[in-house]
């Protein structure tokens, strides 16, 4: 009987190696989430899956040609990658160098309603909204308390 990791594998055309396979289990066992390679790699490591940071780097990137994934790049070193593939925005925490999905508010209209008119023979393909957090800065008289 196929795990959910190799079935997952299969059906979107993926060859369920031996590595892919440990890797997907530990992408996908904890549900929605963001994770960067050089977590995944020392989550492998954790758990004694012999592979190296390159292979992690690529099996994301397969993932993400073949649908399992969804990139999120705030800079253009940092790179997370998302198991949420549907449509959805983010915060980026800054001062935590962390994502996380900005929540669905149904009583508020989409963040992104009115988007431009794409030129011809084209279509929007997705709309990747990051919004940047940082700490308040106190203001002045205002006593803070330390961390």
């Amino acid at each position: 009987m196929q795990s959910p990791a190799e079935y997952r594998l299969r059906e979107h055309g993926l060859r369920p190696t031996r590595q892919r396979l440990a890797l997907a289990e530990l992408i996908f066992a904890q549900g929605h989430r963001h994770i960067a390679a050089e977590s995944l790699y020392e989550e492998a490591l954790a758990a004694r899956v012999p592979v190296s940071l390159a292979t992690v780097y690529n099996t994301l990137h397969q993932f993400t040609q073949a649908g399992l994934l969804r990139i999120i790049a705030v800079e253009g070193s940092r790179t997370w990658f998302d198991t949420n593939i549907d449509d959805h925005h983010h915060f980026y925490l800054e001062h935590e160098s962390r994502v996380m999905d900005i929540p669905e508010n149904s009583e508020n209209p989409p963040i992104i309603s009115n988007l431009p008119t794409p030129p011809a023979g084209m279509e929007i393909a997705n709309v990747d909204l990051i919004v940047r957090l940082r700490r308040q800065k106190p203001h002045a008289g205002t006593k803070t308390k330390p961390d």
